[in-house]
This record gives C-alpha cells, structure tokens and sequence, in this order.
C-alpha cells in the first residue's frame, strides 16, 4: 500500500522537477481530475480590478483594426481588404459596406499599424483597438 506524502514531500518532489516536466504534470493532473488550473488564478486577477485596467493598458499585445468607413476610393479598400485577409471579393465587399466592422482582430501591434496604414492609404477611414 503506498504511503500517503505530506505537502512539504510534494513540495520537494515539484521542485526537482523542469518546467517542461511540471507542465506536464499539471496538464495530467487536470485531466485525471478534470479541473483547470487556471481558473483560481483569473479570480483572484478579478479581485485587484482596481490596477489590472491600467496595467492591461500598458501591456495590450493584440489589437483590432477597425474599418469606420470606406471613404471615396471603395474598390481601393476592398481590394487592401482581400490583401490583409483570406476574403473572397463578395465577403470583402460585404465587410466594406457594413462598415464599421473589424478587419483584423486580435493581431500583433506591428501587423494592427500595417494594416490600418494600408487600408488608411487607400481612402478608409480607420480605428485601431
């Protein structure tokens, strides 16, 4: 019969471990037990809410690049539309005239500023979030 480990002899175990091997660990644990880890951690983020919006602020790595309007040169912004993404002319035109409507979303800065000069250089009228 296997004996029972204290909190300090898992302690121990863990802290022998890589990374690499803890993750792995938690991923099993997770399944074995069919919790997630995560979860504690996004609600005790929730309970500081106070500095966590200036902090996310500052630290934003995905942006959204929002078509406001298509302007006077719209074959122009479509056709920079199907450029920035893997539309079909009737979907990208569709998307420039329901505008406002996102273009990109969730991208890194420097393909956010891409994209919004592209689209800004061919006529659109553009907001990046």
């Amino acid at each position: 019969m296997a004996t029972k480990l204290s909190q300090e002899d898992l302690l121990e175990q863990f802290e022998n471990l890589t990374l690499i091997e803890l993750a792995e660990f938690l991923k099993a644990f997770e399944e074995k037990f069919d919790v997630t880890a995560a979860a504690p951690v996004a609600v005790a983020a929730a309970g500081g809410a106070g500095a966590a919006p200036a902090e996310a602020a500052e630290e934003q790595d995905e942006f959204d690049v929002i078509l406001t309007a298509a302007g006077d040169k719209k074959i122009q912004v479509i056709k920079v539309v199907r450029e920035l993404t893997s539309l079909g002319l009737k979907e990208a035109k569709d998307l420039v005239d329901g505008a406002p409507k996102a273009v990109l979303e969730k991208v890194a800065k420097e393909a956010a500023e891409k994209g919004a000069e592209s689209l800004k250089a061919a006529g659109a009228s553009v907001e990046v979030k």
